[in-house]
């Protein structure tokens, strides 16, 4: 039975994203996950370079995309997965807990006619839930904290963590965003680190700190014995304290207005009005924190 996937990540230096390429390459399969649609927040404009990019390498290597998978809605992007959709006709995927997502933003925006039952994706998974990428089994883990939804897909011997762990010197992720909670991101990550040592970890985001190149593989090992957060504060009351302290002195990503309208609804754009032009909607004087 295969157990080692290939995988392959691309880093976003606008976003500090890392969207990743995952294949099982005896059966020509792969999946595509957290793919970022750009978009200018200056201009306006959007472009799919990023996703062209996912779909250039994959054409190269003859692969067939079986899933497109989202670990979250994203606060600091757009996601490609509708575009990615049109483009291979790919079955999309989130966790069963969007719902609660899009129910809180929902209201946010004022959408009373959004239908918020995760219809806008093909897959909704339930925490526990399997499937096979070719030959690789795939487990999903429902790992809330950053948000209400955040999965972990682990796939074959690589867990892919999203917005929990980053790389060991990042640390870990905020969760002072709507529905975010210190609490649980400290026991998603005891579950995370609760998978075999050699198990490789995969990031959602690295900001290239002190000015790096961006990495986004470790272990679970590695992050067991080096996360520079984990091992400054052990116990969960001493993580919990420290993660809202940290959290109170950051300012909101610019485009967490932006992005959740377009995210929680699959990854699509807002629909053309009469004049033919898209919209964002921007809800004023909702989120707080430093400016």
């Amino acid at each position: 039975m295969a157990r080692f996937p290939e995988v392959t990540g691309f880093h976003d230096p606008r976003t500090g994203s890392v969207q990743y390429v995952v294949a099982d390459p005896a059966a020509k399969a792969c999946a595509i996950i957290d793919p970022v649609h750009d978009f200018d927040e200056k201009s306006g404009r959007t472009a799919t370079r990023n996703a062209d990019r996912l779909l250039a390498f994959v054409a190269e290597r003859g692969y067939r995309v079986a899933l497109i998978l989202d670990t979250h809605p994203h606060a600091d992007h757009f996601s490609a997965a509708a575009y990615l959709k049109a483009k291979t006709g790919a079955p999309t995927a989130i966790g069963a807990r969007v719902t609660e997502v899009q129910a809180l933003w929902k209201d946010f925006y004022n959408w009373p006619d959004f239908p918020a039952d995760g219809s806008q994706w093909d897959r909704l998974f339930a925490d526990g839930e399997r499937f096979k990428l070719g030959e690789i089994d795939v487990a999903v883990m429902h790992s809330p904290g950053h948000t209400l939804a955040s999965v972990t897909y682990v796939i074959g011997d690589a867990a892919f963590i999203h917005d929990t762990l980053f790389m060991p010197d990042s640390g870990t992720a905020r969760c002072d965003f709507p529905g975010g909670s210190a609490r649980a991101l400290w026991r998603s990550i005891q579950a995370i680190l609760s998978l075999p040592d050699d198990t490789r970890v995969f990031t959602g985001h690295d900001y290239e700190p002190d000015g790096r190149p961006a990495r986004w593989e470790s272990t679970v090992a590695e992050q067991k014995a080096s996360n520079v957060h984990l091992t400054r504060y052990p116990t969960e009351a001493a993580f919990v304290a420290a993660r809202e302290a940290r959290d109170g002195t950051l300012p909101m990503p610019k485009l967490i207005l932006h992005a959740l309208q377009v995210n929680t609804n699959g990854g699509r754009l807002p629909e053309p009005e009469a004049n033919g032009r898209r919209y964002l909607k921007i809800p004023l004087d909702l989120l707080g924190g430093p400016w």
